[in-house]
């Protein structure tokens, strides 16, 4: 099974090391891709460990989880990345509604660790899907059949 951040690679390959402190992230994408990943598995201190300094206060590992356990996180999309610029969607179910998280996240280097600094979200209308569906996860499965089940 390929990682949760939508990689062609295996979660013990790709974000797995990474949680677990064996490696670190070698980009902002990389760091992007793996607090995704932290989300649908609700790693809550992963994320919170990898806000910068500044943006750690403004946080609690309790939020992050409230957040976590809101949706089930269905897709990522990485829409572009540069150096320290990654603008992605993430896409989640609430029930039978679909949301799309789309920001345009800053990262900045702390000593030798990539952290999230900031982002600026854009606007999506939410979508409304039936059971019959096709699956925005894009498994090729009706809605039924997939997240709305799990």
């Amino acid at each position: 099974m390929n990682c949760y951040c939508c990689s062609t690679l295996p979660y013990s390959q790709c974000c797995e090391p990474l949680h677990s402190g064996l490696a670190l992230p070698k980009s902002a994408e990389a760091l992007m891709r793996s607090r995704y990943c932290a989300y649908v598995l609700k790693n809550a201190e992963y994320i919170l460990d990898t806000y910068s300094k500044l943006e750690q206060a403004h946080h609690s590992v309790e939020d992050i989880s409230a957040f976590a356990d809101s949706c089930k996180f269905l897709r990522l999309e990485i829409v572009d990345s540069s150096h320290n610029v990654v603008e992605f969607k993430a896409f989640y179910c609430v029930g039978h509604t679909v949301g799309i998280l789309h920001e345009r996240s800053n990262f900045e280097l702390e000593g030798e660790r990539w952290k999230y600094k900031d982002g600026e979200l854009f606007s999506h209308p939410e979508m409304k899907l039936s059971r019959n569906d096709p699956c925005p996860c894009k498994s090729g499965k009706k809605f039924k059949q997939c997240h709305l089940k799990s």
